[in-house]
């Protein structure tokens, strides 16, 4: 069926013959990658799984315009706090979740889910976040964003992700070193619920996002009364189409709605909360994505004859050896990927944006190395370390917010107007 033809278009919106192209390209790749899942299905069916569950991340993501470092760089930038005070709901239904799961675990006799992501916070934990926090600001996104946004075509994160990518190997050398010396011995391990229960740790937990939100909102009236406030804009194709005909399935309308316009920012946190909770039950662990890109560093070197025979890399090159398309964490990137550029596609917005100049490409890979180096050095990114540390109640994961802050703001700061996507401080505009 011909969108611009069989359908009733508004005489306000403006279809493109590429508009009009985009949608039936992303349900073919949409049905190849399906097809593509079913049949790694016959060689381990946690393939599939981890490839459809990162459709929908990557899904979610763009459709909602989401990503962890913009919770950060929204509110600095524009003193507006939606996608902040989203990232404090989504933790928040997150822990309610995974208390639930590991509380049944727990009365089961079983180890609860998650507890992987519980670490040790040590030095390392700490300065990996904040390099990681400088990394993602100069290069336009965390690891998610980075995968979400290649995804919709930027080719700022193509140039990013291969520092990423690249930066992730000394990275991980690095943490080895530093937690077998001395000072990485310093530190602590701790699970909130071995030491107030799982309600009292929800409890805790809920009320520490409950005093962030309200420095949000004091941050937030601050701008207002400063006079530098800017509330969120959305584009024009991504607003609901005013509509006073009687609902018709087969209408523009009704695509608009299904698969253009864009969901909130809060619509997108719910959802990657629930993503939280589904993967924390069908795999035993919580959401990484950093790990993989280990692989993916040692497959590419290898095939120009570098080896690494340190042990650190054993499990990454036996992996990278074993396929990365047999890897269940890679291909759960992949998907994410995938996801955004079907959601794009969909949507008929899907482009190459290449609108930066060679001293932001500098910004671009520097950026990317420093989240690389940062993830491993930390053991985990927004996600890994954030995310799934929060959200599993691990003293880590607050340690890893406090110095990712710290060093996202920091960069935001001495950077501002230096690259094209960290404007000029707002009292020089």
């Amino acid at each position: 069926m011909d969108i611009s033809n069989r359908v009733d278009i508004p005489k306000t919106i403006d279809i493109s013959k590429k508009q009009r192209v985009q949608p039936y390209i992303g349900l073919v790749l949409l049905i190849a990658v399906i097809l593509f899942g079913a049949l790694k299905s016959n060689v381990d069916q946690k393939l599939t799984l981890f490839l459809i569950t990162g459709l929908a991340l990557g899904y979610i993501l763009t459709r909602s315009r989401y990503g962890f470092a913009g919770g950060f760089k929204r509110i600095y930038v524009t003193g507006e706090g939606s996608l902040s005070t989203a990232l404090l709901v989504m933790f928040a239904i997150s822990m309610v979740l995974a208390a639930g799961i590991q509380f049944s675990a727990t009365m089961m006799g079983i180890d609860p889910p998650g507890l992987s992501s519980v670490k040790f916070l040590n030095v390392s934990v700490l300065l990996g976040g904040f390099l990681f926090g400088i990394g993602m600001m100069l290069a336009g996104g965390c690891a998610s964003g980075t995968l979400s946004d290649l995804g919709e075509g930027a080719g700022r994160s193509m140039i990013a992700m291969t520092t990423f990518v690249l930066g992730s190997l000394p990275g991980l050398m690095a943490q080895d070193a530093l937690n077998n010396s001395a000072i990485g011995q310093i530190g602590m391990k701790l699970y909130l619920p071995d030491v107030m229960g799982y309600v009292g740790a929800v409890i805790f937990s809920v009320a520490l996002l409950g005093i962030l939100y309200l420095v949000v909102r004091k941050y937030e009236n601050f701008r207002k009364k400063e006079g530098y406030y800017e509330k969120t804009v959305y584009e024009d194709q991504e607003l609901p189409i005013p509509n006073k005909e009687p609902f018709k399935l087969f209408s523009y309308a009704t695509f608009h709605k299904i698969f253009v316009q864009r969901w909130s920012f809060m619509t997108g946190g719910i959802l990657l909360a629930i993503m939280f909770g589904f993967i924390l039950i069908s795999t035993g662990h919580s959401w990484g994505v950093t790990g993989p890109f280990v692989t993916w560093g040692v497959a590419f070197l290898q095939m120009f004859g570098i080896h690494f025979t340190a042990p650190v890399f054993a499990d990454y090159v036996a992996t990278a050896n074993g396929g990365i398309l047999n890897d269940p964490g890679s291909l759960r990137n992949i998907g994410i990927i995938l996801g955004a550029a079907i959601a794009f596609l969909l949507a008929g917005r899907f482009a190459f944006d290449r609108h930066f100049k060679l001293k932001d490409v500098i910004y671009y890979f520097i950026g990317g190395f420093l989240m690389g180096f940062g993830a491993r050095l930390a053991g985990g990114c927004n996600i890994g370390a954030l995310f799934s540390g929060i959200g599993n109640f691990s003293l880590s994961g607050w340690g890893f917010f406090v110095t990712l802050a710290l060093g996202g703001f920091l960069a935001l700061k001495v950077f501002a107007g230096k690259v094209n996507i960290i404007p000029p401080d707002r009292h020089q505009k």
